[in-house]
């Protein structure tokens, strides 16, 4: 697995890299985020990007938005020295799949990354055609795809994982700890908002508004479930 490492400060760039190849991973470095915006166009194959969210020029916010839209597939983990709420959330919505707040144990980084390649790469792949279908939607398992109307609709490692958490129960309440829990893994030490941000994400992709079908709906007090629609 490579993985795209932007950090200003080089102690912590180099406690990043030391503890990210003793766990087998290749590690690019990037000081600014023109750099990593850079080093990224040029290679393009890179598994998991983490992000510093403070950073001279451009910030890491529009790093990982310009790396989203970019490479739709890829991991992205925020690393930031803030706790408020308010960057955490603005870090999920600009495409983020999960954030690490310093100071932070280098085990517990490396578990976090772990944990996101393993949504984006989950164990023996499924037999080519393996799908599941609720129309209007198919969420192709072997290709880690969500189509709708048969157009694709780019998700995030953990966005595909949430879409096919529910699909594979339709019509059935799932509560966000248990989503959590699925998802970001038992160890997870951050907050239930990072549930809510990424459905409000899918839901904007997917074109769900408030006067049409309602496909993800929120039971309120509990959790969320996929909806399929009849005729």
């Amino acid at each position: 697995m490579k993985v795209l490492v932007l950090e200003d400060e080089k102690p912590i760039r180099d406690l990043l890299r030391v503890n990210l190849k003793r766990a087998g991973f290749e590690v690019i470095e990037a000081v600014t985020g023109e750099e990593a915006l850079a080093v990224a166009g040029d290679h393009k194959d890179f598994d998991i990007a983490i992000l510093d969210l403070m950073l001279p020029g451009i910030s890491g916010f529009e790093v990982c938005g310009r790396l989203r839209r970019q490479f739709p597939r890829l991991g992205i983990i925020m690393l930031t020295a803030k706790s408020q709420e308010i960057d955490k959330v603005m870090g999920l919505e600009s495409g983020a799949d999960d954030y690490v707040i310093k100071p932070f144990s280098p085990v517990e980084l490396v578990a976090r990354v772990r944990s996101l390649y393993r949504r984006m790469y989950p164990g023996e792949a499924p037999l080519a055609g393996n799908h599941i279908e609720l129309s209007p939607f198919t969420l192709m398992l072997d290709e880690r795809k969500l189509l709708k109307d048969k157009l694709d609709i780019p998700l995030t490692p953990t966005e595909f994982a949430i879409v096919k958490l529910l699909m594979e129960q339709p019509n059935k309440a799932m509560n966000r700890d248990d989503i959590l829990t699925s998802v970001w893994g038992q160890y997870f030490m951050g907050e239930l908002k990072i549930v809510d941000v990424n459905i409000s994400r899918i839901r904007q992709k997917i074109g769900q508004g408030p006067s049409g079908p309602q496909y993800l709906e929120t039971v309120w007090g509990f959790g969320y479930l996929w909806r399929v629609q009849h005729c």
